[in-house]
Parts: structure tokens; sequence; C-alpha cells
């Protein structure tokens, strides 16, 4: 990829078993599931799933592991098997790896947003006045360390356990983009909760991005994002002096997602205001998607009247990242 030889990869349509992301019930199980990625069984904030996934098991949660972690839930003949992936913990054993995940996926250079961040910076790629070098960052992210490449094993080793099964990625925040970054690479359906935007990391992962069709510009990924516009992180806003984010040390400055987003409008339909504290994936489930709402109202009505409980799932179009900045071969490589 770094000398521009690598052949065009021909593409095939395959259909493949998916999540029916609009139905809102089917929605609610698989946010639960991403919030389950947190805790372990018989934990306060364990959520209770239809009784189709009572089987489930653990990854990444043994002793004091500091990684990647997540559940597997399995259906009762194995024909389903849904990863879920936990994101970002404030205060825990994960916490540190969490930030410098984040702070490398979602920032548009290295976590570098001023000379106040030189101390939070994750790589050393800036080259000054807002440029930053590509073939660095691409160096940059095939760390160890990075969760993406950890994903990636545990993905392959599920695909070796359950070889005829349908494989499901679900996630919030963080975990969601991972979600999506390995449902790309290993063309997996995947559904991402609030999550940062990540088609930016693909790309500099150099993932196999299908080429856009005629109703679709962006890349046509098998992935889901599905979020609210009253959470700042997911629509790339939780940044500058004073936000939330910056002041903890995060350098969320990506928006544009992979596939398409169901973005509920709380904003109209409940008067929230933007704000970071509506971001957790609680939040989604109890006050979102399992939001009881008056008889014959929705989220959307289409042209023919119908009424939907879950808004239509759409492709960012026209969506850019990180526009100030120029990205190119500044740095001489090392010897």
């Amino acid at each position: 990829m770094h000398r521009a030889e690598s052949e065009a990869i021909e593409w095939d349509e395959v259909h493949m078993l998916a999540p029916d992301v609009e139905d809102k019930h089917t929605l609610a199980q698989l946010a639960r599931m991403a919030g389950n990625a947190y805790a372990v069984p018989g934990e306060s904030s364990w959520y209770e799933l239809d009784r189709t996934w009572n089987r489930t098991f653990r990854l990444g949660w043994q002793g004091s592991a500091d990684g990647f972690r997540g559940h597997v839930f399995l259906s009762p003949d194995d024909s389903i098997v849904v990863l879920s992936i936990k994101g970002t913990t404030l205060n825990g054993p994960t916490s540190k790896k969490d930030k410098f995940n984040d702070n490398l996926l979602f920032s548009c250079c290295c976590a570098w947003v001023d000379f106040s961040w030189v101390f939070n910076k994750v790589c050393d790629c800036y080259a000054k006045h807002y440029r930053c070098d590509n073939t660095c960052l691409s160096e940059a992210l095939i760390e160890d360390s990075l969760f993406y490449n950890i994903g990636v094993e545990m993905v392959t080793d599920l695909r070796y356990t359950y070889p005829t099964s349908s494989i499901w990625l679900v996630g919030h925040s963080l975990g969601g983009a991972l979600a999506s970054l390995l449902g790309t690479t290993f063309g997996l359906p995947a559904v991402a909760f609030e999550s940062p935007g990540e088609r930016l990391a693909a790309r500099r992962l150099h993932l196999p991005l299908p080429p856009p069709d005629a109703r679709a510009r962006p890349p046509h990924a098998p992935v889901t994002h599905v979020y609210h516009n009253a959470d700042p992180i997911p629509q790339g806003a939780c940044t500058g002096w004073g936000s939330p984010c910056a002041s903890a040390g995060y350098a969320l400055e990506t928006r544009c997602h992979l596939g398409r987003s169901i973005v509920f409008d709380t904003v109209t339909k409940f008067g929230w205001a933007a704000d970071v504290r509506k971001h957790p994936i609680r939040e989604v489930i109890l006050n979102v998607l399992e939001a009881q709402l008056s008889i014959g109202d929705g989220w959307e009505v289409d042209e023919d009247g119908t009424v939907r409980d879950v808004p239509v799932a759409r492709y960012e179009e026209d969506c850019v990242d990180c526009f100030k900045w120029e990205f190119g071969d500044y740095k001489k490589p090392k010897l």
C-alpha cells in the first residue's frame, strides 16, 4: 500500500443473515448486548435479554486484563453468534488503553489539538502547520496495543470455532467503532451505538472498502450506526475549548461513519439539548429505543403516511473529516 502497487480488488455481492435494523425490539436487544460488554452477569448494570440469548461467555475479562473486552452471545442452535465489544470506561483497568485507542482512531493527527496537547499525543506524525504524515499514521495504527488488531484475532477465532454460524458484531462508543471496523474487515454485519466517526480510521488502516454503488457515495460497508442527535460525540461536536471531551483529554474529532446511520431526533421529539451526559448506552436503551411514545406517534413518517418506529437508515453523503488538515508524506522515512 505504501508503494501504491497493490492490485485492484474485485467485489462480489453476497447475501447473508443480518439483524433487522428496522425493528425496534431487535435494536433494543442489540443495544442491551452492547451495554453488557461493560459488565458481567449478576452485576446491577447487566441488562436482561430475551431467553434466546441466555448462553454467553466472556472475552478479555480474565484477572487484571486491561485491554480489549467483550461478551459473546449465542442463539440456542449456535446459528447466530454476536460479539459485543466494550467501549471506553473513564475509570477502571482498561481506561488508559481505552483513551489511547480513542485518541489514535478518532483524532485528526495523533491527538495533536494544539501545543497544550503535546503530552497527550499518541504518535509522532504531526509535521507542523496542520500537516500530518500519512505513512506515519498507517504505521501507528498497526501497533499491537491497538484494540482493532486484538479484535481481528478474536473474530478469526470465532469464525474458526463457529464455521457455519452467522457472526454479528455490536458495540457502544469505542466498542461500536471497533465493531464497524472489524465488520468491514471480515464482511460481517455490525451495529454500532453512539460511536465516533470511524471512516477516517478505516482508510488509514487500508481496510478493503467496497466501491460506492449508484445509490451511495460513501463506501458501502455492512455497518449500521445508531445514535441520537443530542449526543455530540458521534457527530464530532465534542471538541474545542471548554468541551467536556477535550477537558478530559479526549480528541474525538471525526464525525463521518461507514455504512448507514439511523439517527433518532431526540432534540425535536424530547426537547433534549446537546449534552455529553446523553452519551452512555443506558440513555439509548431506556430513553430512546425502549421509550414509550404516544399511540400512533413514531420517530418518522414516510411519504405515504406510514409511521416508523425506527428512522430510515441513511448514508452520510458529503461528509468531510479534518477539513483544516493536510495529509501527505512530510516526514523522512527511518533508515
